[in-house]
């Protein structure tokens, strides 16, 4: 089997038929699987899925729960039933937009045994609103290195394909975050290096229902902080200086959240945060932070305690 499609769904009713047909209309020159763990939906997608699998006999593998094991749980358990050389992902709430995405992959990869992995754009779709954005490396080069995936994830679920035997088992602090995408993708480009092929040729789907979109900004930035602290000790701390001034940068942006919210309290303890993190940060300069955490300090201690006494 050249290729293994991933494919976890929960509660993808209105969504799984579009990423079925985006996967089963690829031009392709090889034969593949569609692996799919199905967590148990409390809609009819495994019913979808069913009549899919009827009407394309040995091309589908159905994985069904009897029980909701979690998103985690559920993609590690899909992973290891992937039997291909190359295993392409792609969510139940996503879907490919090029015919030929999984040829040009599989071709590149085939061409670049030093590369663990390789990944396109995608556009961003925002459900609500209907406004797209295309989702891509912040600067473009054909192979990125596991630093730069460091900085941030600019690598989509959707746009992904591994090589398949890089990882065997997913350490224990992995079912810990949310972050499960970065994290795995770090993972594999700790043996090689991520190609990138710069066309859009998949869809990330932004709704309401979505795990990550359903978070607050602070929220967010506060699980990349979980996952940096667990991706530094993962990565045995070689790369130490870089995660601890990217831990400081986002202790920062939170600082300013909280202050454009008008909690003078998180401000403060975010922006000392953001000092003990790293205050010789190179990107956010020492006179910077410090004149943050002055004034958030006196913001503070002005709403807590001045203003309160002389009310």
């Amino acid at each position: 089997m050249e290729v293994s499609i991933l494919m976890i769904t929960y509660n993808h009713e209105r969504y799984i038929s579009q990423a079925l047909e985006s996967v089963l209309s690829q031009k392709v020159r090889f034969e593949y699987e569609i692996v799919i763990g199905e967590d148990c939906s409390k809609d009819t997608t495994r019913k979808i899925i069913l009549e899919y699998q009827e009407k394309y006999p040995g091309k589908i593998r159905l994985l069904s729960e009897e029980s909701n094991s979690g998103m985690l749980r559920n993609y590690t358990r899909t992973f290891k039933e992937c039997n291909g050389k190359y295993i392409a992902v792609l969510d139940g709430d996503d879907y490919w937009i090029s015919l030929h995405k999984l040829q040009k992959q599989v071709d590149f990869l085939d061409r670049h045994p030093e590369c663990s992995l390789c990944f396109h754009n995608v556009n961003i779709l925002y459900e609500d609103s209907g406004e797209v954005f295309v989702m891509g490396p912040p600067y473009r080069k054909e192979k990125y290195i596991l630093e730069d995936l460091l900085t941030t994830n600019f690598i989509a679920n959707s746009s992904v394909m591994y090589r398949a035997g890089m990882i065997i088992d997913f350490p224990a602090w992995w079912y810990s975050i949310e972050m499960t995408d970065w994290t795995t993708h770090i993972m594999h480009a700790q043996q090689g290096e991520a190609g990138y092929i710069d066309e859009t040729m998949g869809v990330y789907r932004v709704h309401s229902k979505g795990v990550w979109s359903m978070q607050s900004n602070i929220e967010r930035i506060q699980e990349d902080i979980k996952a940096y602290r667990l991706i530094n000790k993962h990565l045995e701390y070689r790369y130490n200086e870089k995660i601890k001034t990217l831990i400081s940068n986002c202790y920062y942006k939170i600082s300013l959240l909280s202050y454009e919210k008008g909690d003078m309290k998180a401000a403060k303890n975010f922006a000392t945060q953001c000092f003990i993190a790293f205050p010789f940060n190179r990107h956010i300069s020492r006179s910077v932070q410090l004149k943050a955490l002055l004034k958030f300090n006196a913001l503070w201690l002005y709403e807590s305690i001045i203003n309160p006494i002389k009310g």
